[in-house]
């Protein structure tokens, strides 16, 4: 599928996070996604950011625009933490490491269309996210 690469975005701080959802903003209304969503995809990557600095100890931001066949946004975390011991349980609600909802990962997913995690205990985790028009 032709994408065009926009940025590649450190994602090292909270600070950082606020670039990303931005970026992200800007991206979806360049590739044309409707308000609704965007606010889906910026919601989802904020959660992603926050997950990438808190328990990936930080990483980067991949963030393209598809423009063929169909139109939409691509955003690929990527870091160098210690990886998800248990996907399917850190997608499931309520699960949770830290001190939030457990919301995170599994709310994500369901707002966008295509949703893909590869974590590797000790080596760290990528996850792709894309929403269409």
């Amino acid at each position: 599928m032709p994408a065009t690469e926009i940025d590649t975005i450190p994602v090292v701080s909270e600070s950082d996070v606020v670039v990303v959802r931005r970026r992200v903003r800007e991206a979806a209304i360049q590739a044309g996604l409707s308000l609704v969503d965007q606010t889906k995809l910026v919601t989802a990557a904020s959660e992603l950011g926050r997950n990438t600095v808190i328990y990936g100890g930080g990483g980067s931001l991949q963030l393209e625009i598809l423009t063929s066949p169909r139109h939409g946004v691509r955003l690929t975390f990527t870091d160098n933490g210690p990886g998800i011991p248990d996907i399917e349980l850190a997608l499931r609600d309520g699960f949770t490491t830290g001190s939030g909802l457990g919301l995170g990962l599994g709310g994500a997913k369901r707002l966008v269309n295509e949703f893909q995690i590869d974590s590797v205990l000790g080596r760290g985790t990528k996850i792709v996210l894309t929403r269409w028009k």
